[in-house]
């Protein structure tokens, strides 16, 4: 599936924006699931398997981006006149803002993914995850305020509440956590890479020009693998694995889903989305590694759980709500009377 702009279009629609969101929050859950089991069967380390994450993504992307001018050099002829092909997208983007949008959202993506399974190792997936894609969106809309003038409004500023709530009951209600404060450190610094992803995506998304998502996620990629190589050599690239083929199988889906597929869905969707919106819709993480943790690990379901998930979705509900009430709002105003 080609999720690059069209000139006939600014880019995907809100409703299939909001859709590419949910699929990369949820896809997103798994991987917390994956690296559990990856960690059980070898002595892999969480900046090793950021690397190894990041160049799984960049050649499944690549594959898929060579697949897809395959097919646009073969359909040439027949639209030939039309405007369409593969250069199209990035053809309608200074370069100077491509590779701002490409070194900053890899760099972005290093800090991220490198923090976040820090945070993990240090102070556990339930805590690590929580408090990463809690203190989220606190930074995304002070950081879409200040630099965006972007407003909540009163349905938006509940939703985020609500969503907080949920994640403070995952937190505080869930059975032996410790919580380190090393951890929460790099916790948060993770969600300071999340925000800095997104609030540069939808930055440069409102600013016109609509950049290929494919390619951008692809470069990205490699960006944050040159980032993240150094300090992963050290820890030690190669595992030793009680399980090589079962290793392998897990971080091929670590890439192909949680990575490639999730973050390309993603990158297209928050160019649209409000930013608020956007880190919301992601707590669709958590909820799904719970319901994993639940079904397929055997972890017990806890009132905290089910309360904090529910809070999670309702804020998820709310807010895409709000957002396909407000895109059909300005639609409205440009229809001339």
């Amino acid at each position: 599936m080609s999720i690059s702009a069209s000139p006939a279009a600014t880019g995907p629609s809100v409703g299939r924006s909001l859709f590419y969101l949910v699929v990369a929050g949820v896809a997103w859950g798994t991987a917390g699931a994956a690296a559990s089991l990856v960690y059980r069967i070898s002595d892999i380390g969480p900046l090793s398997l950021s690397f190894w994450r990041c160049v799984g993504g960049l050649v499944l992307l690549l594959g898929a981006l060579a697949l897809r001018r395959r097919r646009v050099a073969t359909a040439l002829p027949s639209q030939a006149g039309t405007g369409t092909g593969d250069a199209t997208a990035t053809a309608t983007e200074p370069r100077r803002r491509r590779l701002i949008r490409i070194l900053g959202t890899g760099i972005g993506l290093a800090v991220f993914q490198s923090a976040y399974f820090a945070a993990v190792d240090e102070t556990g997936l339930a805590v690590g995850t929580v408090v990463t894609l809690g203190a989220g969106p606190v930074l995304i809309a002070l950081g879409a305020r200040l630099t965006m003038g972007e407003r909540l409004g009163g349905s938006g500023l509940l939703a985020v509440v609500g969503a907080l709530a949920g994640l403070a009951v995952l937190v505080l209600g869930g059975d032996g956590a410790t919580v380190r404060p090393v951890g929460i450190a790099y916790a948060l610094l993770a969600a300071a890479g999340y925000a800095a992803i997104t609030l540069l995506t939808r930055k440069l998304g409102r600013d016109g020009g609509k950049a290929d998502a494919l390619a951008t996620t692809a470069w990205a990629f490699a960006v944050a693998a040159l980032c993240v190589l150094p300090i992963a050599a050290g820890e030690g690239l190669l595992p030793h694995m009680s399980e090589p083929a079962q290793v392998l199988w897990l971080l091929l889906y670590v890439a192909a889903v949680p990575t490639a597929l999730a973050y390309a869905l993603y990158f297209a969707g928050a160019a649209v989305v409000r930013a608020a919106t956007v880190s919301v819709i992601m707590l669709l993480e958590p909820v799904s590694a719970a319901v994993i943790a639940v079904v397929l690990l055997d972890e017990q379901l806890t009132v905290a759980t089910v309360v904090g998930t529910l809070l999670l979705l309702a804020a998820v509900v709310g807010l895409a709500a709000a957002e396909a009430r407000l895109a059909s709002d300005r639609r409205k105003a440009v229809v001339p009377a």
